[in-house]
């Protein structure tokens, strides 16, 4: 008899281990989901097809359903599927009329009994799955691009292009706006809620990710600057305390949200450098007082001081703010960083291919990742996260 080793006796591994590729797609995969407690996954790709992929004796996964959409304008409707349970057969039950234009995200909600989606008409709709029917739709100024959703308390997360993150709640028949959390400087492109500790991330096309403290009430927010690309996919882990985003670059990071983090300061405004108090180039009046040239504004990363080029010519990081990268800080700034506030508390990976879309199974520690490459790609994490998640067990 011999047995797969347990995920405690593999030698450690500091990164994603690549354990299946799959190929055949025509066009950019949208989404690429694994079946709990199925060696398979559930694709949805451009080319407008469905397919659902099961692990074979040989080790590859092959398509056990081949749908295809029969009409380019389904793309603006919610369709739903009934698959079988030996996932050789997929009959439709539904179609939902949910908007005018693309849809972009949709949740199925067993709990609420709706369908809630968003589309590039500006507008979050929720749908009955017992009658099909709509029940509302709530506009926004911008495309909607990302959602979840809340089953407990009917709320409703709606990311846009415009940068913005909408607060909804939604009801039977109307819905009314809680927020609107403001933070990112391009568009959301990905959005995750975790209802046990109510923390909300948002990844965006500026690169950077934002942790917001729904359930605490004070309007705290962490920044997270760990990507070269537009952040496109985010899964956090709640028994790890870890955060796993992916970029459209193919980058991978791991984050330790189990620490203390402090919040990235507001930037100040000030028409001289709050350091040496020489001018900026708009201070007309100070220039001509003092006989000397206006300089460019540049910001402290640490303290939000306004500063000129001479007092923030270092950079460094900062973890602890969510600065994995090289940032501009103030001289003093600079001086006060040790050595132990520069250790790293995200690790990074290559995908090595474009990655729009990312799922996780946290207990078999399974990572799934697509994009408008046409390739799906399977990870073995468990090491990456640094434990066991099925049992529990962590080395921290």
């Amino acid at each position: 008899f011999s047995a797969e080793p347990s995920i405690h006796s593999r030698p450690q591994s500091s990164r994603p281990v690549l354990v299946n590729k799959i190929e055949g797609h025509q066009d950019a995969v949208n989404a690429a989901v694994l079946i709990p407690k199925e060696d398979g996954l559930i694709t949805v790709s451009e080319d407008r097809t469905i397919r659902v992929w099961l692990k074979r004796d040989s080790g590859q996964y092959w398509p056990s359903i081949y749908h295809t959409v029969s009409c380019e304008c389904e793309t603006t409707r919610c369709l739903e599927f009934l698959i079988s349970e030996d996932f050789n057969k997929m009959n439709h039950m539904k179609t939902y009329p949910a908007h005018q234009n693309r849809v972009t995200a949709i949740v199925f909600s067993l709990e609420s009994e709706w369908v809630v989606s968003t589309g590039h008409d500006k507008c979050v709709s929720w749908m009955c799955t017992r009658s099909g029917t709509m029940l509302g739709r709530h506009y926004f100024s911008s495309w909607a691009s990302c959602l979840q959703y809340d089953n407990e308390t009917q709320h409703a997360f709606v990311g846009d292009y415009s940068g913005q993150i909408t607060l909804l709640k939604l009801e039977r028949q109307t819905c009314s706006t809680i927020t609107t959390l403001k933070g990112h400087e391009g568009s959301i492109s990905a959005l995750w809620w975790d209802p046990v500790q109510r923390l909300l991330f948002s990844g965006a096309s500026d690169h950077s990710i934002i942790m917001w403290d729904i359930g605490g009430r004070k309007g705290r927010t962490l920044l997270l600057q760990g990507h070269h690309e537009r952040v496109q996919a985010l899964r956090y882990l709640q028994l790890t305390r870890q955060l796993v985003s992916c970029s459209a670059d193919g980058g991978i990071t791991v984050w330790n949200m189990d620490t203390p983090r402090e919040e990235a300061p507001q930037w100040l405004d000030s028409d001289s450098c709050q350091k040496c108090e020489q001018p900026f180039f708009w201070n007309l009046k100070q220039m001509w007082d003092t006989k000397t040239l206006g300089l460019r504004q540049h910001h402290c990363r640490k303290c939000g001081k306004a500063v000129c080029g001479k007092c923030s010519s270092k950079r460094s990081t900062y973890p602890l703010m969510g600065f994995e990268f090289q940032v501009r800080v103030c001289d003093s700034c600079y001086e006060s960083i040790k050595d132990e506030d520069r250790t790293a508390l995200a690790t990074f990976h290559e995908g090595k291919h474009n990655i729009s879309h990312m799922d996780m199974d946290p207990s078999r520690g399974l990572m799934a990742t697509g994009g408008s490459d046409r390739v799906v790609k399977i990870w073995d994490m468990t090491q990456v996260v640094g434990c066991s998640i099925a049992t529990g067990f962590s080395p921290r």
